[in-house]
């Protein structure tokens, strides 16, 4: 999977997203400087949320308060979405930075906006990852899509894959638990396994709304191509979000840190180069256990094994030792050779 110039498989460390969202409050300047010091970290990707309200929600919005906020999820919208103007100023100054801007469209005309402006491929968050008529009306643009599986099962998400599988768009299933912190019990590092069986045509990947960065890092092990978290100025800043999201000393922490697990995950059991000298002194040698004459024949009770490892005969060859006929009197630790035995 490709976004803009960033190859993303397993191959390559994670893609770290910053995920603004609505932490700016529908403020532009706190949203720049949120993408400024995302870049400062070494993050790559930037995203948001496009919220067109007129088309995005009914009037019964205006009666439901997530659990997350103390207004409706009307007003929250009203309250944190950027103009039309804003957001095509904040893309282009996330691009001016070096940085992949892409957002998540909670409309039509939030996915045709965003279309229009050319972002290089589309999120769909997880309430939206079971609204068909919406995610065939983004795959028809045939850009790359990331799409976040909270509130999902396997089975219930798999006529949404299907529909990314027939508009032959490249696509990543990301996995997510939506409660906002989440906590450790419930969310399913399992899911991120259970993804990548399910779905092999998918990159697969981990979006965390849990205090800390070890569930992400944890992901990582397990095959994570994309890591995805909300990420905030500073942690005192109001918005229903900033409780689970990072700040920019935890988003350069997760990002250095999941490149030194994607490094780790690739090298094989083996003993390396650089552990050739501890190996000489950490391994055994083989020893005799006491003082032996010359022609004695070796028992289990004759030698044993002790560090260094600078003899000839390494303790794993302890078995092939017994049974073998000294041809000269040794004493007690006297590390042994091949040359000591008939």
């Amino acid at each position: 999977m490709k976004i803009a110039n960033r190859e993303i498989s397993p191959e390559h460390p994670p893609l770290v997203i910053a995920d603004i969202g609505i932490n700016h409050g529908g403020d532009l300047n706190v949203a720049k400087n949120m993408v400024r010091l995302a870049r400062d970290a070494g993050c790559e990707c930037i995203k948001h949320q496009t919220h067109f309200i007129e088309d995005e929600m009914t009037d019964e919005a205006k009666q439901i308060f997530p659990p997350n906020a103390d207004v409706s999820i009307w007003e929250v919208m009203e309250q944190c979405a950027l103009s039309a103007e804003d957001e095509l100023e904040l893309k282009a100054y996330t691009e001016r930075l070096g940085m992949i801007y892409i957002s998540t469209p909670f409309s039509r005309a939030a996915a045709n906006f965003l279309n229009e402006i050319d972002v290089p491929a589309f999120k769909i968050g997880s309430g939206e990852a079971d609204n068909l008529p919406l995610i065939r009306h983004i795959a028809s643009f045939g850009k790359p899509v990331i799409m976040s599986t909270g509130m999902q099962t396997i089975e219930s998400v798999r006529a949404s894959v299907q529909i990314l599988e027939d508009a032959g768009v490249d696509y990543a299933l990301l996995e997510c638990t939506n409660l906002y912190p989440s906590p450790p019990e419930i969310v399913s590092l399992q899911g991120v396994t259970d993804l990548k069986t399910a779905f092999p045509n998918a990159q697969v990947g981990f979006s965390d709304h849990s205090i800390g960065p070890e569930m992400a890092m944890a992901s990582v092990a397990l095959g994570a191509t994309i890591l995805e978290r909300h990420f905030t100025d500073t942690r005192y800043r109001k918005g229903p979000d900033v409780i689970c999201s990072m700040d920019p000393s935890e988003l350069k922490h997760l990002i250095d840190r999941s490149a030194e697990i994607h490094t780790a995950l690739r090298n094989p059991k083996q003993r390396t180069g650089p552990e050739e000298d501890v190996y000489r002194f950490a391994r055994a040698s083989i020893v005799a256990d006491r003082d032996l004459e010359a022609g004695h024949l070796i028992t289990e009770a004759d030698i044993w094994a002790r560090r260094p490892g600078s003899g000839e005969i390494a303790g794993f060859e302890f078995d092939k030792v017994v049974g073998k006929r000294l041809n000269k009197p040794v004493v007690r630790n006297t590390q042994l050779s091949w040359t000591d035995f008939d």
